[in-house]
């Protein structure tokens, strides 16, 4: 979204009759339809002057571009400034200029992260130079222009209130420095010459008209990098219904429009590598030049999958092909050709922080996307904001006439490769009773153990091998704050076994492939959809058994876990119905944990008849 664009001339008059930031403003409201605060009209008045003073040489061209707050297509990101022009060789530029009030910063430890003063205090953001990087990154992606045309892209920083310290210019940052040069208060003329540098005519053809009005799709470039890297990973590899799946999928992407919009819906139990085939399609509808992203409620498989794929490529460059469920409220229709959403059970009916916006998430990535794929598994429901079922996704679909489309995973890679252990999970759990007698009984790696140290020392042990082992419980133990940052405080504690541990909360989200996560505890928020070889399970006293009766007790969960946060007043409503749905989400969230693993599964009981009652049944 193209919120000023006029010319170098224009822009000075603008700013000399002091008029620049009503403008701008008067903009953004009727474009963006967003309010601007006092705070950002005195940056802006503040800002935009300071470039007045860059741009005011006669040596840059009064017929040049100027555009302010460019809004990036698919995402909130905004480029401060925008100038567009051409080289002396007649090449097109478009330099994208990154504007900073800061005064001060301090130095991490973390790639492109620092931490300078906001108006509610200090707080850790990206590098100036890294976010001017990432925007031109973004575009050099996603615009048919830019990359079809060989539009040259020169990004940089300008921080025109700060004065030289050695650390916002450190040498930690100079991979990103390099890329996307920095100019501080001193460096007026610096910024100046770059600018002339790529800017010495003017702008004959409007480039940001172009770049605003053109297709945004994916690049050559951008497409090819991704499916060489899954070409070679063994973890994406598809096999038997999988790559039936993956080429319906394909098919029906490629023929769909947006007056012939097809919904696909995908069933499959846990280890049927949903995630997999979600993966593939994000890769080969890249690959394809159809705009794509692949969507979650949660953001902890977004991250492993930003890991595992970045391979050569930095994460920023491909960011953009990942979303949340909430991202499509203020979509226009049809914008995608192909929205591919795993966990789609996980979905809410509404977005927003507070779950109250617009209609509900199925309908948003409908409308949004020209082709739908929504991967599902109704017993992996784990919290009372998760409500879609496949019929629920059905009849959604046929109330605005889109084509459904229904496909099942049964082949599963996960416990053993054992059907019957999930068969019998369901059973045990009292999920479901299941036909166990018709299906082929199968050894698989399940035990029992006696102690949580016992447990722990097992899990430790096998992490040496090949960091694929990981200890989770339900969430069943308050987080406690002290513990991210004192090593003397748990959140686990089963004192008869002198047992203590902390939660992973809050210090990763990408905990299946993070060696240090294994020292902690990870709960349902942070593994579901993740899988490891060796699992190790604490069940809470969540869930008990009496007289051979599975009970569960919402009373016992942590309370600062919100994924049944207001079943008390339901319980007054509707008391029947939300028992039904405790009862369900307990039980699920203990088959996702005990369904995570590849090679072996442990499990520590809380409980002593609890455990009686699963050392006779599994």
């Amino acid at each position: 979204m193209l919120v000023y664009n006029k010319t170098k001339a224009d822009f000075l008059t603008d700013v000399s009759d002091s008029r620049i930031e009503d403008i701008v403003i008067d903009c953004i409201k009727q474009k963006l339809q967003m309010n601007v605060n006092k705070s950002s009209m005195d940056s802006f008045r503040n800002s935009l002057q300071e470039m007045y003073f860059v741009l005011n040489d006669t040596d840059i061209p009064g017929d040049s571009w100027i555009a302010i707050e460019y809004r990036i297509p698919q995402t909130s990101k905004r480029i401060d400034i925008i100038v567009t022009g051409q080289d002396e060789s007649m090449n097109e530029h478009a330099i994208i200029i990154e504007l900073k009030q800061w005064e001060t910063a301090k130095l991490t430890e973390k790639d492109w992260v620092v931490i300078t003063r906001f108006k509610a205090g200090e707080a850790e953001t990206s590098h100036p130079s890294y976010q001017a990087w990432s925007y031109a990154a973004l575009l050099q992606w996603f615009n048919e222009t830019i990359y079809n045309e060989n539009v040259q892209l020169n990004p940089c920083a300008y921080l025109h209130n700060y004065k030289e310290d050695g650390i916002i210019n450190n040498q930690f940052y100079g991979g990103y420095i390099q890329k996307a040069p920095l100019f501080l208060k001193s460096d007026k003329e610096k910024l100046r010459d770059f600018i002339k540098k790529f800017v010495k005519y003017w702008d004959k053809k409007n480039l940001m008209f172009r770049i605003e009005n053109w297709r945004i799709r994916p690049s050559k470039h951008l497409a090819d990098n991704m499916a060489s890297m899954l070409k070679w990973n063994q973890e994406f590899v598809m096999i038997d219904d999988q790559k039936v799946v993956y080429e319906n999928a394909m098919a029906l992407a490629k023929n769909s429009s947006a007056g012939n919009k097809n919904v696909l819906i995908v069933e499959g139990w846990p280890g049927t590598w949903k995630s997999v085939v979600a993966i593939n399609l994000l890769v080969g509808l890249t690959k394809a030049w159809l705009l794509t992203k692949y969507v979650t409620k949660n953001a902890a498989p977004r991250e492993v999958f930003h890991s595992k794929l970045t391979g050569s490529m930095k994460k920023t460059e491909i960011s953009n092909l990942f979303s949340g469920s909430g991202a499509f409220t203020n979509c226009d229709s049809n914008t995608f050709d192909a929205l591919v959403v795993d966990e789609a059970h996980r979905l809410n009916e509404k977005s927003g922080m507070f779950k109250n916006y617009w209609e509900n998430q199925i309908m948003e990535v409908i409308d949004a996307s020209k082709f739908s794929i929504f991967f599902i598994d109704e017993d992996q429901k784990v919290t009372l904001h998760d409500i879609w079922e496949t019929e629920e996704i059905r009849n959604r679909a046929k109330k605005i006439w889109v084509h459904i489309h229904e496909l099942t995973l049964s082949s599963q890679f996960r416990c053993d490769w054992s059907d019957w252990y999930l068969a019998r999970l369901d059973d045990v759990l009292q999920i479901r009773e299941t036909a166990n007698e018709n299906l082929e009984k199968h050894e698989y790696n399940f035990q029992i153990v006696n102690s949580p140290n016992e447990l722990r020392d097992i899990i430790f042990e096998k992490n040496k091998k090949n960091n694929k082992a990981r200890l989770v419980a339900w969430y069943c133990r308050n987080w406690l704050k002290e513990s991210k940052n004192r090593p003397d405080v748990y959140d686990i504690n089963i004192n008869e076994y002198d047992f203590h541990m902390s939660w992973n909360l809050g210090n990763t989200t990408t905990r299946a492939i993070d060696p240090n996560s294994v020292n902690e505890i990870g709960c349902i928020h942070t593994c579901q959809w993740l899988e490891f070889d060796y699992v190790w399970v604490i069940v809470g006293d969540d869930l008990i058994v009496r007289n051979w009766n599975l009970i569960t007790n919402p009373e016992n969960r942590a309370k600062t876990d919100n994924s049944i946060k207001g079943w008390k007043k339901m319980l007054v409503e509707n008391k029947k119905e939300t028992l039904e749905k405790l009862d369900k989400i307990i039980k699920n969230t203990y088959r996702t944990l005990m369904t995570r693993w590849m090679k072996w599964c442990y499990v520590y009981f809380v409980d002593k008849e609890t455990e009686d009652y699963f050392r006779s049944r599994m």
